[in-house]
């Protein structure tokens, strides 16, 4: 399913335009963005599942295409864990 599918199914299901829809799902993204960059970063969706913001050390790798060893640089990465619901869900 792609973003404008989303959106469509949105409004379908709310009774509001396509337009509107849009603009409660652009809200919730960026909401889910601005939790994500605060100190502790998560953000939980019950049933859904919780979104974490978690550090990645730098640590030594291997470009495949040249067999050089490299240096991967110490970053911050999401995490997301999914709720009950969507696991319930796949089966």
């Amino acid at each position: 399913m792609t973003k404008t599918q989303l959106i469509e199914q949105m409004a379908k299901d709310a009774g509001i335009s396509k337009a509107e829809a849009g603009k409660a799902f652009n809200s919730f993204i960026d909401g889910i963005m601005e939790a994500i960059k605060e100190k502790d970063g998560k953000i939980t969706l019950t049933g859904f599942g919780t979104f974490s913001k978690v550090y990645r050390k730098a640590r030594q790798g291997v470009n495949p295409a040249t067999g050089k060893k490299m240096t991967i640089e110490a970053r911050y990465a999401i995490k997301f864990k999914a709720g009950k619901a969507i696991k319930d869900a796949i089966l």
